[in-house]
C-alpha cells in the first residue's frame, strides 16, 4: 500500500479516498465505525483529516482490506494490539526498500545489454 498525499495540515475527504483508491461513503463510513478517527469539520460540514486520521486510516485499511480482518475484528485489534502500528510502519518501509532494489535491478539489467 503506497499511499501518495502531499504534506498538508488538512486533507478533504475527495484527496482521501483517490490516495486510498475508494469510494468516499467508506470514508464515511470507516470514520463512524473507528473512535480513532476523527475528523475536523467547517461550517458548511465538510471533514478535514489530519496526518493522524490518514495514519489511522492507513492502519485500518491495512486491517480490513489486505489481511482480511472484519470490521469487529479490526476494532479489537486496534483496542489490544499497540504494537500494530510499529508492524505496519515496518512493512511500509520494507515495501519501500523493495521497491528501491527492483528499480536498481532493472537499471543494472538494462544496462548489461
Amino acid at each position: 500500500m503506497n499511499i501518495e498525499l502531499p504534506d498538508k495540515l488538512y486533507y478533504s475527504i475527495g484527496e482521501v479516498a483517490k490516495a486510498f483508491d475508494v469510494n468516499a461513503s467508506l470514508i464515511r463510513f470507516w470514520e463512524k465505525e473507528f473512535d480513532v478517527i476523527s475528523p475536523k469539520r467547517n461550517k458548511k460540514g465538510n471533514r478535514f483529516f489530519t496526518p493522524q486520521d490518514i495514519k489511522n486510516f492507513k492502519l485500518i485499511y491495512h486491517l480490513v482490506k489486505e489481511r482480511g480482518y472484519t470490521l469487529e475484528g479490526a476494532k479489537q485489534v486496534l483496542d489490544e494490539h499497540d504494537d500494530i502500528k510499529e508492524e505496519l510502519e515496518l512493512i511500509q518501509r520494507l515495501e519501500l526498500i523493495r521497491s528501491e532494489l527492483i528499480k536498481l535491478k532493472e537499471i543494472l539489467d538494462s544496462d548489461q545489454k
